[in-house]
């Protein structure tokens, strides 16, 4: 059926194909030959074609059974249209890319929930979720082969590495999707009564048609495989996604480190013995005190304490010695001695704290005096509030309701110093506390405020 692929003249063959499949789509079922000149150019076929060179190649195909000839009119045979709806899955396979689309997994969903109930669609219903299903498969399995080969390719480091980084952020969010979608595919296939394929059967009037009922049994068994199964496919694809997403990552940081300048110490010293193995005597001493950086800007200045004392042309060894400091020594670094810091006049910062402490005591004294109750009283009583009072309440009714009642009903709780204890049980009603502040409203209790 294809070897008009591999023949001679393949390209104008299947050009010709094309021709006839454009003219079908139009509803043409036959063409002359000047037709199918025309239709060529349709088909993005360029270059000129003579009579005779046509004739040959409709010839060839009409010897494979592709195209057949009435009275000088040509049309595709049932073998031909079969030829054309490869040529075109095979262009569309080598132009388009795979995707891994949340949208189909919700289509499938949403055709599922359609067929847990007999409608008039449930023929449409189960034909689009074939569809899908079929749709997420070829998807799918495009899309793991560009991933593989994606994993691959590293000629441009640059364009390489945002792609993959796109690619991982993409996969990411698929996976973060695929559980509530993949939970609730499953959940439908449940609750799909047994006999949906016979009522959309009779809903399409294929009383008598095993065939189509044997192909749609095939196909929902497909569609369990995905979804139902344990494990299902779609768990596969989870785990090939999660793979994925780590291959990519460490393909990333095999990129960064590629990136990055070696550090290696003994690459640098063979480097280095290189160079010494092509430099001159005098090169190779400059090269020697570059590399080890051998130069007296680089050390600290010596001297003795008075050096007009020591003649200038004095040999060293006559000289009295240099004195070295114990942490030049040690360290190879020298001492700054700089002036004395001026000393702080603290007095004035402790007085402003001592008289900020004291401002903050008083105000908490206030506080716990407000606070606190000659017995038990109803929060909806405490109608107006400062806000650092009301603050401090609402600390110690929030300590009380985290504590457990005892047998009473009563929550106990106490401030951190221990010197407030709040007693507090539930009542009907509803409080209302207003602060400089705002508002706040809630359950109303009875609490009682002492201080121990």
């Amino acid at each position: 059926m294809f070897r008009f692929t591999t023949a001679e003249g393949a390209e104008l063959h299947t050009a010709v194909l094309r021709a006839f499949g454009l003219a079908n789509e139009r509803l043409e079922t036959s063409l002359a030959l000047d037709d199918v000149q025309l239709r060529l150019k349709d088909v993005g076929w360029a270059e000129q074609v003579t009579d005779e060179e046509l004739t040959k190649s409709l010839s060839a195909l009409r010897q494979w059974g592709l195209v057949e000839s009435t009275q000088h009119r040509y049309g595709l045979t049932k073998h031909g249209e079969a030829a054309y709806a490869g040529v075109q899955h095979a262009i569309q396979t080598l132009t388009s890319s795979g995707a891994l689309q949340t949208a189909v997994l919700d289509a499938i969903a949403d055709r599922l929930t359609e067929l847990q109930t007999p409608t008039k669609r449930a023929f449409a219903a189960l034909m689009e979720l074939e569809g899908h299903v079929e749709t997420l498969q070829t998807n799918t399995a495009r899309f793991n082969a560009d991933l593989q080969r994606l994993l691959k390719e590293e000629h441009d480091l640059a364009t390489f590495q945002d792609v993959k980084r796109t690619t991982i952020t993409y996969l990411k969010d698929f996976i973060a999707g695929l559980d509530a979608r993949k939970h609730r595919i499953r959940d439908a296939i449940g609750k799909i009564p047994t006999n949906v394929h016979e009522q959309a059967k009779e809903g399409a009037g294929l009383f008598q048609d095993e065939d189509w009922l044997r192909q749609r049994t095939e196909r929902w068994l497909n569609l369990k495989a995905w979804f139902h199964d344990t494990p299902s496919k779609a768990d596969e694809l989870q785990d090939v996604a999660r793979k994925a997403i780590v291959q990519l990552l460490r393909v990333l940081d095999r990129i960064s480190e590629q990136k990055k300048r070696p550090t290696n110490t003994a690459a640098d010293f063979k480097a280095l013995a290189h160079w010494f193995a092509k430099s001159t005597e005098d090169e190779a001493h400059e090269l020697f005190n570059a590399a080890f950086g051998l130069w007296p800007a680089r050390h600290a200045h010596l001297a003795h304490a008075d050096g007009e004392l020591i003649p200038s042309g004095e040999p060293w060894a006559n000289t009295p010695p240099v004195e070295v400091s114990p942490q030049l020594r040690t360290t190879g670094k020298q001492e700054h001695i700089g002036s004395t810091g001026k000393i702080r006049d603290v007095e004035h910062i402790r007085r402003n704290r001592r008289e900020q402490a004291e401002k903050e005591r008083a105000e908490l004294e206030h506080a716990w005096r407000q606070i606190q109750t000659d017995g038990p009283v109803r929060i909806s009583t405490l109608t107006s509030l400062d806000h650092d009072t009301f603050h401090r309440l609402i600390d110690l009714v929030g300590r009380a309701l985290g504590s457990d009642p005892d047998s009473t009903g009563t929550r106990v709780a106490g401030t951190t110093d221990g010197r407030m204890q709040i007693n507090l049980r539930n009542a009907r009603g509803w409080a209302t506390i207003t602060t400089q502040k705002g508002t706040l409203s809630g359950p109303d209790y009875v609490i009682d405020v002492q201080s121990r």
